[in-house]
Order: C-alpha cells, then sequence, then structure tokens
C-alpha cells in the first residue's frame, strides 16, 4: 500500500515552520508594542527592532528552504495565484515603514508597519490553507487558529521584552493576553474537533495531534492563564515578572505547535477507490481509503 496510505510530506522541514514561527512572533510583537507606546508611552524602538527581526529572519529561513535560493525572486511573479507571492510583496511595504518607524520613531509608521503587519500574517495563513493535499493544512478551522497564535507568540514576546524595559506597561495587558490566551484555546479545540470529524483527515495526523496537544495545551494556555490571572492580583515587579514567565510559555507553545505542523501533523490526502474492479478470477469489491476513518 506504499504511495496509498497518507504520508508525512517530505518537502518543507523546519526551514519553512521558521518561516511560520518568525513571520507570526514578529507581525504579533509589533502590534503589541505599538499599542503599548500609544496607550502607555512604552520604549518603541526595542521590541519594533526585535519585531522586523523576526520577520527578516522567517523570511531567511524560507529562502535556504528553497531549491534553488539563487531563483528567489521568481517568488514575485505569480500574484493572481499565489499566497506566497503576496506574502512577498506585503513583506515590502512592511519594511519600508518599519525601517521609517526606526529611522524617524515617528508612531504613525510604527502604525502603518504594524497594520501591514497584519495583511503579511493573513497571507501566511493562508499558505498553508492553499495545501490542499495536505488536510491538516487545508482545514478551514487552522486559518484563525494561526492568526491568533501568531498575535498571541507576539503579546508572549513582547511580555519578556517589556520586563526589560525601564518604563514598561506593568500589569495593564495582563487581561487582554488573558483575553488571547483563551481564545487562541477555543480554536485550538475547534480544530481539533475538526480535523477529528469522520473523513476529515488521516488517522496518523490526528494522532500526531492530539500528541502535540499534550504539550501545547498545558504549556500554552493553562499556565499562562494562571500566571496572568495572578499578575491582574499583584502589582509592581511580582506582576511583571509573571507576565514575563507567561509570555515565555505563550510563545514557546505556539513555536512548538508550528514546528509539528509543518514537520509531524502534515499527512498528505493519499489515495482512496470507491469501488475495487474484479480481476480474472476474481470478483469486485468495496472501495477503500486506507489510512483513513
Amino acid at each position: 500500500m506504499r504511495g496509498v496510505q497518507p504520508e508525512l510530506q517530505p518537502f518543507w522541514d523546519a526551514r519553512a515552520a521558521g518561516n511560520f514561527i518568525g513571520g507570526g512572533t514578529g507581525t504579533g510583537l509589533l502590534l503589541w508594542a505599538v499599542l503599548a507606546a500609544t496607550a502607555h508611552d512604552t520604549a518603541l524602538l526595542p521590541p519594533l527592532l526585535l519585531a522586523l527581526a523576526c520577520i527578516g529572519g522567517g523570511l531567511f529561513c524560507v529562502w535556504l528552504e528553497i531549491g534553488k535560493p539563487w531563483r528567489a525572486l521568481n517568488v514575485f511573479f505569480h500574484a493572481r495565484t499565489s499566497w506566497m507571492t503576496r506574502e512577498a510583496i506585503v513583506a515590502m511595504p512592511l519594511f519600508a515603514a518599519g525601517a521609517l518607524a526606526v529611522l524617524t520613531g515617528a508612531l504613525a509608521a510604527a502604525w502603518l508597519a504594524a497594520l501591514v503587519g497584519l495583511g503579511f500574517l493573513y497571507c501566511q495563513a493562508r499558505i498553508l490553507q492553499a495545501a490542499r493535499g495536505i488536510p491538516a493544512w487545508r482545514e478551514a478551522a487552522l486559518l484563525p487558529l494561526l492568526i491568533t497564535t501568531g498575535l498571541t507568540e507576539g503579546a508572549g514576546l513582547f511580555a519578556l521584552v517589556a520586563a526589560m524595559l525601564p518604563q514598561g506597561p506593568g500589569a495593564a495587558f495582563a487581561l487582554p493576553m488573558l483575553i488571547l490566551v483563551a481564545l487562541r484555546g477555543w480554536l485550538w479545540r475547534r480544530y481539533r474537533a475538526r480535523l477529528a470529524a469522520p473523513d476529515s483527515a488521516p488517522l496518523k495526523a490526528v494522532r500526531a495531534l492530539d500528541a502535540e496537544g499534550r504539550l501545547f495545551v498545558p504549556l500554552g494556555h493553562y499556565l499562562p492563564a494562571v500566571l496572568l490571572a495572578l499578575a491582574l492580583v499583584l502589582q509592581g515587579g511580582a506582576a511583571t515578572a509573571l507576565m514575563a514567565l507567561a509570555g515565555v510559555a505563550m510563545a514557546a507553545a505556539g513555536w512548538h505547535f508550528k514546528l509539528a505542523l509543518i514537520t509531524r501533523i502534515a499527512y498528505t490526502q493519499g489515495f482512496a477507490l470507491t469501488h475495487v474492479p474484479a480481476r480474472t478470477p476474481g470478483h469486485a469489491r468495496p472501495g477503500v481509503k486506507p489510512g483513513w476513518n
């Protein structure tokens, strides 16, 4: 049955996962940094530079993934059909606005970069959904989960960076972060339920997803929820430290999930025969769909 049963896709590895990790975390961090600078006059330059570095590092990872890296400019020639092309196109104004914000310190430029970054994050999420041969990627419930995961990772990294700034926002963002963690947990349960439904994904993909959930759910949701709830009660340095710890868990869990999504959950569709024809001598048999529920 080799070649008929679903198999783990061999084309994208940890380097491809690095693009989704860096892009999601960077755009999320950029948005949270701009919100904090607007509402609490938090220093903008350190998280802004880190956010651009994350996005750039992710794009560098996907460049390493290309079979012929020096033909990377070809990615710009398929804007009508490819979400990867759209991601690359959106990256240009994103870095332009980010560079302007770094050089001038203008909050308006930083806001422009953050809004364009949301478009970049959306393009990234659509890249996976467009891979129709991978049931775990084409599931529609993955799109909001990936977007929310990126924003959650960025929030977590911002909480860590803010703890090191002289004028951080303190516990002001503890409640929004807690809501974001709860939203990501609900979207995860929704995605898992959709994928586990009959004829939605191969059994191996569902089992790999459940194995990932044993780490993703407690580390990325239960632990941060407890720490953020404590931060809401406490004040001062203790609340900032708790938020930083919660942020590390939020970001690390998201990174681990994306790595698993690319390298351990991405089983192919496989093949199905609706009716097995008779062979001489013999009889026709019911159809088969190996590897599926």
